[in-house]
Formats: structure tokens, sequence, C-alpha cells
């Protein structure tokens, strides 16, 4: 064979190809596809769309008798199950319990007095009661008790001028400006009028009333117009028999407003009076408040009569331990722990809680003979890294801060709380060291005080008399508590609860219908 018949031949075998090898065109990929087992189909490109019911052949349809059946049917269900949820509402409504009305509170029911008996112990003068305020706001303190102020030398009444300020006690300018801030703050401030506050007898003497009683009256008119909010007098009972009280009453008492926070308060002190004997001067004597001295019985028995029979003039009573002397808490209470116990008691007893500068952080009272001590402050900064500091300072201004936080956290409870701002009272233990009573407000959250402050650990089982809405469960919450054997939250059963001695706790347990 030639050269060129060979190159010929290469030529026809190259273009003889496989036919499987060639690419496919539509035909040969349809007859592949059938030689596979497989066929694959041909998708119009143009869509198709569901047009539905013309309007005209809907309203023909919507005229079936089929279709008006179901509309009706479906129109009465809707009105029908209308008409059962509106139903529904209104007996839920109506068998709900009726909310019981909030009683009119005063200012002075809001939260606690803070009493500032010398001016010079707490903060060098009027001059620096100004710069403390802040502190004392923190307290959800409602009213500042201030002095007395004005000049009198002891047992001496042609000296005494109520309308003026002591030099030594500060300036009117530095007054006006304390009540322009504490008003700014939601503080009133009510002024001690006491006539012979240095003497023997605060009135001088039962010759001297009738005249120290006008005088009285006259400083009350011009203090409040300067923009004071109240006056305290001690051992008003002596004067309140007067031909002269009822004109002081109407200049405190007789233009009073119906807005609750700017009432003016009449505030009387008393001492050595029973409970009922104190119920009484609060029928006839006309006064807003008497602070008196009942919690300085010891006795748990003693200290819970007082409270029955006080506490449905709880709006018009104050208590205090040592408030009426003007004593700080320590010097009844003495430890960090009764101090505790006994603000717990205050804050939760049925009436407006009294205390004297320093017992928010447990003061301290001085020796016998020295009347007022000097306030301690900036408890809660720590002394700096490198600092040389005092053990026995440094313990005790850690006692102090813990004992303001404690206070704090009850006057902040008691802000909120119903029950304790304005709750009814019950009764459920004592004993001569100790005692238990419940405070409760519709539906409102309940709570329980049991407070120990004798000497040796006590069991106190709780029992309440059968009243109508009112019943005790078989456990409660500890809310609040002095003794470390009972644990923030943890649940205490009432049928006994241990007291650890000096020690007290705050339950609380929910309303339930």
């Amino acid at each position: 064979m030639s050269k060129d018949t060979e190159i010929d031949m290469k030529d026809v075998e190259l273009n003889e190809v496989d036919p499987e090898k060639q690419p496919m065109t539509g035909d040969g990929q349809a007859a592949a596809a059938e030689k596979n087992g497989s066929v694959k189909l041909k998708v119009p490109e143009d869509e198709v769309t569901f047009t539905g019911l013309s309007k005209e052949e809907l309203m023909k349809v919507a005229g079936t008798p089929g279709w008006v059946r179901t509309r009706w049917v479906l129109l009465v269900l809707f009105w029908l199950g209308w008409v059962g949820m509106l139903a529904g509402a209104i007996a839920i409504i109506v068998q709900a319990p009726r909310c019981k009305p909030i009683p009119e509170m005063n200012w002075w029911n809001e939260g606690p007095l803070y009493q500032i008996s010398d001016v010079k112990a707490f903060s060098e003068g009027l001059g620096g009661v100004e710069g403390k305020l802040d502190d004392i706001s923190q307290l959800k303190v409602k009213g500042l008790v201030l002095g007395p102020l004005h000049t009198v030398q002891p047992d001496k009444p042609v000296t005494m001028d109520l309308q003026k300020i002591d030099p030594a006690q500060g300036t009117l300018e530095q007054l006006t400006a304390v009540l322009k801030k504490a008003n700014n703050k939601g503080i009133s401030v009510v002024l001690d009028l006491t006539p012979n506050y240095l003497g023997a007898d605060p009135w001088f003497s039962s010759a001297h009333i009738d005249d120290a009683l006008q005088q009285v009256k006259a400083a009350a008119d011009y203090w409040l117009k300067l923009g004071v909010n109240g006056i305290k007098l001690s051992h008003f009972n002596l004067a309140s028999n007067s031909s002269y009280w009822s004109q002081l009453q109407d200049d405190v008492q007789g233009n009073r407003t119906e807005d609750t926070k700017k009432r003016y308060l009449l505030m009387g002190t008393v001492e050595h009076k029973t409970a009922s004997e104190v119920s009484q001067l609060l029928n006839t004597s006309g006064v807003d408040l008497i602070l008196s001295d009942l919690l300085n019985n010891n006795s748990g028995a003693n200290r819970i009569v007082d409270m029955d029979n006080l506490h449905s003039q709880q709006r018009s009573v104050g208590w205090g331990l040592g408030a009426t002397q003007q004593d700080q808490l320590s010097k009844r209470a003495g430890t960090p722990a009764l101090i505790r116990l006994y603000q717990l008691l205050l804050f939760t007893m049925p009436g407006t809680p009294v205390f004297t500068y320093g017992d928010e952080i447990g003061l301290q009272a001085q020796p016998q003979g020295e009347k007022h001590p000097e306030m301690v402050w900036d408890i809660e900064k720590e002394p700096s890294e490198g600092a040389a500091h005092n053990e026995t300072s440094e313990a005790k201004r850690k006692d102090y801060a813990d004992v303001r936080k404690w206070f704090k956290s009850l006057s902040d409870l008691r802000g909120k709380e119903r029950a304790l701002l304005h709750g009814d009272y019950y009764p459920l233990y004592s004993s001569a060291s100790s005692l238990s009573f419940l405070r409760v407000w519709d539906q409102s959250e309940r709570y329980i005080t049991a407070v120990n402050w004798g000497a040796q650990k006590e069991t106190l089982r709780l029992k309440l008399e059968p009243k109508e809405g009112v019943e005790l469960p078989k456990t409660a919450t500890v809310k609040l508590s002095t003794d470390p054997k009972l644990e923030a939250d943890s649940t205490v059963s009432l049928d006994q609860i241990e007291l650890e001695p000096g020690h007290g706790v705050l339950l609380q347990f929910p309303y339930t219908g």
C-alpha cells in the first residue's frame, strides 16, 4: 500500500467515532435516555396560573341556600362567643373579693420620725444639719424633730424666748436652709417647743402653765408661717387641761388642708402612763400623735397588752425605746444584737416608730450625767490600705455599718408593705421576755414578728384566736432575721419557733383567699 493510501485510511478511521461518544443532540438524548431505561419529559416554559372564580360566579354561588345557612351559623356563633366572654368577665368582677379601702394616712404615719435633740452633738449645730439631710433621707425618714432650739435659762421663765434660736445652736438663716432642703427631699420638720427643757419641770411649775402655753401658741404661729410642719411638746398632758390648750390646737390644726402631706402635726410626749391613759389622752386632748414610754416596761406580756389596747388608734400612737427621754436605743438595749431586735420591733408594731439620732447605727449612749453622745459619720468608708487604724475602732465601725444596713432594710420594707404600714394587728404569743404578733392587710402579704430579748433560748408556740378571714398557715418564710440559725428565705414551722437569746425574726406568708 502506498503512503498516500495509508494516510487516507487513517482519516476515515478518525471520522468514524462511536455514536455513544458523540455529543448528544435533543433526539440523541431522548434516544440515549430510552436506551438507559429512563424517560426525560419536556416541561412547557409557560406556567399555568390559577384564576379562581369570577365575580359573577362567586355571586351566583354565594346566593345558594347552603352558603347562606353557613354564614348565618358563623354569625350566630361569633355573637354567642362574644356575649359569653362578656358575661364571664362580669362574673369574675362580681365574684372577686372587694379590696379594703386604704385608711387616711398622714405624713407622720408613712415612715419613722427622727429626733435630733442636740444639733451640736449631731453635726456641730444647725449649719451642719443641712449637710446631713442626704444621709437622713436614705433612711426613708418622713419627719425630723429638731430641738428644742430656743433660748431659756433653766427654771427661769422670764428668760424664755420661744421665737429666738439659741446662738449656740445656730441661726435663723441656717434653720431656714434646713427647712428648704428637707422639704425638697420630702421630709417634714417638727420643732420642739418644750418651754423649760433645760430645767427640772418642763413647764416651770403648775402656776406658769397658762403663761407658758400662751407663749407656745404665739411661737407655734410664728414658726408654722416660717415653714415648720409641726410642733412637739414634752409632758403635754400637764398643759392639756389649760383653757389655752384649745387655742393652741386651733392654731396648729385649725387651718388643716385636705392634703395629708401638708398637714401640721401637734405631737406630745408622756411618761409613766398606762396604755389606757394614753388612749384616753388621745380621745380628750386632740393631739395628732402621742409618744409614750410604754416600751420601757420589759415584760412581754405587758407589751402585748399595751399593743392590744392601742392598735385601733395606731395612726395617733408613736413608739420608741428611750425616745420619750431623747435617749439612744443603746442606753436600754445595750448590744448590737438587741438594738437590731428593737429596731425590728419598732418598725413592725402598729404605730409610728420614733428614733433618736444615732439609733440607726446603734450609737453608744454617754455615761451617766452626759446627756447626748456625738454622732459618728462615714461609717461605711473602709480605711485605705496601709493606713494605720485601731482594731477596736475598726470593729466598732463595722458594727455601726451592719446596724445601719439592717435599719435601712426595715425602713424600706415598712414603706412598701401595707400590712406593716397600716395593717390590722393580732397577738400570737407572749412571755416574760418574748412576744409575737401578726400584721395583716386585706389581700397583701402577711407578716409575723417574733422577738426574744431574754438571756435564754425560747420556744415560741404561735396561736391565733379564731378570726374571720384570718388564719395562720403551718409554715412561713423567713424575711429578715437576726438569729444566725434562721436564714433568710428558709421555711419555719409556726407550731414552735426557737429563738436564740437576744434575737428576733420577721416571717412572711401570702394571702390565700
